[in-house]
């Protein structure tokens, strides 16, 4: 083997390419418990399955945990969607997975913050890896 071929092969494997994505926004705006969007809003109990149509939204079922973490302003004519994260013990392997599901497959069943921040939704609302 030759020794530029060698070169070539090395840094052809350290070399990832992206792949990463950026989807259409669902909406402009959207409120959050903090200004980074880091604090949990709510808990919600799911009310039926809900299965992502792409990698913006997370797969919930019926019965789950959900935290909200924020919740979109939708534009006029169009869904309401909320973002969060599922909790349970039979699919742990989603837990931590933060996505958008709509809000009416959810009921609310505690609020936690009291005061919220409306703000603007960036690309990276909406970026898919």
């Amino acid at each position: 083997m030759s020794y530029p071929l060698v070169i070539l092969l090395c840094v052809g494997l350290l070399h990832q390419t992206a792949r990463a994505v950026v989807m259409d926004k669902l909406a402009d705006n959207k409120i959050c418990g903090d200004a980074e969007c880091s604090y949990v809003l709510s808990m919600a109990t799911a009310l039926d399955d809900f299965i992502a149509p792409d990698c913006r939204f997370i797969n919930i079922r019926k019965g789950q945990m959900v935290y909200v973490y924020s919740k979109l302003v939708p534009a006029e004519g169009t869904g309401v969607f909320w973002s969060g994260s599922v909790y349970s013990e039979r699919y742990v392997d989603q837990m931590g997975i933060i996505g958008y599901f709509p809000a009416t497959v959810v009921k609310e069943t505690q609020k936690f913050a009291v005061e919220t921040v409306k703000m603007q939704t960036t690309d990276m609302d909406f970026y898919c890896d």
